[in-house]
């Protein structure tokens, strides 16, 4: 279950999101390996950022023989599920190319 963007959150998200997506950037223009690597795990971040902030509540699925929650999913749930998530909250959100950069 996804929250529902407002305002206010999106707001937040932006906030949250600017300073990993400025260095994004500048990772991204860089033409050494461990620019592009640094990029990668930049990127990793902010799809885990949008999880956090945007994934209210999981329903029907245990980890590790316990209920799964928004942060068991990001530590210990199957990458699949994960980027099926971050997909609906990305949805949810409705942010452009260009807001995501900010």
């Amino acid at each position: 279950m996804v929250w529902r963007m407002s305002f206010g959150r999106r707001l937040e998200l932006m906030r949250s999101v600017r300073e990993l997506a400025r260095r994004l950037e500048y990772l991204e223009a860089g033409a050494s390996a461990i620019d592009s690597m640094e990029a990668a795990f930049v990127r990793r971040e902010i799809d885990r950022l949008f999880v956090g902030w945007g994934l209210r509540k999981v329903e029907g699925l245990e980890l590790d023989g316990a209920p799964a929650s928004p942060d068991s999913l990001i530590e210990r749930g199957p990458e699949e599920l994960f980027r099926e998530a971050l997909a609906a909250v990305r949805a949810e959100a409705g942010l452009s190319d260009e807001e995501r950069k900010n």
